[in-house]
């Protein structure tokens, strides 16, 4: 006979939670659920509070990247679960597991418009917010069906298509007592679903047309980091000699100094890169959706020219094959079950592996080329600084194994060109939604992951102002952070823009200089003023010290770098340059 424990709904679900190995939630407090905290209080779960919601969603979206699980998030209702949007959103794009649990008004009140209930086309209707973006949006209208959510939340958050799922709990059912009984069914069900992979007949043809191809290329994205298939990824392009191309969120599937890894395509991509991917005639795609920057919007003669190359695309989302070019052959699998499939018949049908000695040469070629041709900017002691010697001094400073944070602008996209990353998962980058704010707060996420790398984040002075409020849970919870604030007093790229194809940049600009901290934001000020170490840039030849010291001291350190917005160098295209200037060959300029 079952022993009946009755406990609330809230202490069952730490109990819960607990039992699935969560060491950590990200969230804000809110009348709606204080059960939970109250709960947690006695848990060995930490609680990470926050002072903005949406600093809690891209923490555990970082969380989730770094620990490759499903992060928790603990959100008050309405306008705490509309301040988190943003953040679940930016992790849905870009396929992150999380679950969202949200407190809202209690049952019994459906309708009468207590405080804060978002009811105005249905009652009780706050959940639905969440539902273009999530995977799936429940409303908990029962509290014995309480557990049962919660344990498909989990196993669809993680499977197939890994991404955010919401779970909106009224406060009364939070604080209702039951029975252990319908958590106790769940002990003994599996935590993660296996995945599927390729059938092997399916493997012989793809291994097939790979060794008949003249000019293979391997196409690979973000799914390779999800699946945790860099070292799969790794031995079965060295098989076959295929050089490497991949999408911005692909950055670190396989190290930057391999001598296969050409490097990031599309609007932001190299010559090399773009040119042979232009003239592969098989492109073994693994993990990637070919996202627009990645792809010059789709247009050939710029990234891609499909139909005249065959793809081979392999991904876990059935959906996401076919979606934006014509197929040759398409697969279902999970990436590192399937590149171990691929490995195994190719070293059957070419046990000594394929060279292609001159194709190595070509990029080893490139790459110099390419580093030579930035030196002049590395190493200018020009200032306000060049992006590129921000970048150089952090690669001198910066252990090999740092975790990176990029946010949205010069920090995102000159990274993915320029920038090697040679541990794979060490950069953590906004993709599809390129949420500006993502880089500060999901330093935090990251250092809590794994608090024993160093840290740090790359950021704009317009995405750190978004929520500087980070350094105050930095701060509480002691992280060694590094905040680098590439400062060109603008929302520089979006700048750059209106400047080339407009000649002004009305509403894209800040007042004052970012030299000149009285007349702009005095970020390290306000970084002091939180109670960490706030650095201002002076000179070129002050940064690289100043790195150092940061890295070393293990203290949350914000360093405010004024910067010239250089335009990244690219030979791919973006539509948006045809919209502003029909028929002319404009994009970016400095700022």
């Amino acid at each position: 006979m079952h022993k009946v424990n009755k406990k609330t709904v809230a202490e069952h679900l730490v109990d819960y939670l607990e039992r699935r190995n969560v060491k950590h939630i990200f969230g804000l407090c809110g009348h709606t659920n204080i059960a939970v905290l109250s709960a947690l209080s006695e848990s060995k779960i930490e609680f990470v509070t926050v002072r903005h919601e949406q600093i809690a969603s891209h923490a555990a979206d970082a969380y989730a990247r770094v620990t490759k699980e499903p992060s928790v998030v603990l959100s008050h209702l309405s306008p705490g679960l509309t301040n988190c949007a943003t953040g679940v959103a930016n992790a849905a794009l870009d396929c992150i597991p999380m679950v969202v649990i949200a407190g809202d008004v209690p049952t019994h009140y459906y309708g009468k418009h207590p405080h804060q209930e978002v009811n105005l086309h249905s009652d009780a209707s706050q959940w639905e917010i969440y539902k273009p973006f999530v995977k799936r949006a429940w409303r908990v209208d029962s509290a014995e069906l309480f557990a049962e959510i919660m344990e498909k939340a989990f196993q669809l958050a993680q499977s197939g298509q890994p991404g955010p799922v919401l779970v909106n709990v009224p406060m009364d059912i939070f604080s209702k007592e039951i029975s252990s009984y319908s958590f106790d069914r769940l002990k003994k069900n599996n935590r993660k679903l296996r995945s599927p992979s390729i059938d092997i007949n399916t493997a012989n043809e793809i291994i097939d047309l790979l060794m008949q191809a003249d000019k293979p290329i391997a196409y690979v994205g973000g799914g390779i980091l999800l699946a945790n298939a860099s070292d799969e990824l790794k031995a079965f392009v060295e098989h076959l000699s295929l050089p490497v191309a991949h999408s911005l969120m692909g950055k670190g599937a396989i190290p930057d100094n391999h001598q296969l890894l050409m490097g990031m395509s599309g609007f932001w991509g190299t010559e090399l890169v773009n040119r042979n991917c232009l003239n592969a005639d098989v492109i073994f795609a693994i993990g990637t959706r070919f996202k627009e920057a990645d792809c010059s919007s789709w247009y050939s003669g710029y990234t891609f020219n499909i139909p005249d190359s065959k793809i081979i695309h392999i991904d876990i989302e059935a959906s996401e094959i076919g979606r934006n070019y014509p197929t040759e052959i398409g697969v279902i699998s999970d990436a590192k079950q399937a590149l171990k499939l691929l490995l195994e018949i190719a070293k059957k049908k070419c046990p000594n592996g394929l060279k292609r000695d001159a194709k190595i040469e070509e990029i080893s070629t490139f790459k110099k080329q390419f580093k030579q041709a930035n030196q002049k900017m590395e190493q200018s002691n020009a200032f306000p600084m060049m992006p590129e010697r921000i970048l150089a001094d952090l690669r001198t400073a910066m252990p090999e194994d740092a975790i990176i944070t990029t946010d949205v602008g010069w920090n995102k996209n000159g990274v993915g060109q320029q920038f090697d990353i040679n541990i794979p998962g060490s950069i953590l980058t906004p993709g599809g939604f390129a949420t500006m704010g993502f880089g500060p707060s999901g330093a935090i996420g990251a250092k809590m992951a794994a608090p024993e790398k160093v840290v740090i984040s790359l950021v704009g002075d317009g995405g750190f102002g978004q929520n500087p409020s980070v350094l105050a849970t930095a701060v509480e919870n002691q992280l060694g952070i590094v905040w680098i604030v590439m400062n060109n007093n603008a929302f520089g790229t979006i700048a750059g823009l209106q400047k080339a194809h407009y000649g002004l940049t009305y509403g894209t600009t800040f007042q004052g200089s970012a030299s000149k901290p009285e007349n702009n934001p005095d970020y390290a000020a306000i970084a002091r003023a939180y109670g960490a170490q706030g650095i201002h840039i002076s000179s070129a030849e002050e940064l690289l010290p100043a790195l150092f010291h940061a890295i070393e001291s293990k203290l949350p350190t914000l360093i405010n770098v004024p910067m010239i917005n250089n335009p990244t160098p690219t030979t791919g295209h973006w539509n948006i340059l045809d919209i502003y200037s029909p028929d002319k060959n404009v994009s970016h300029v400095a700022t």
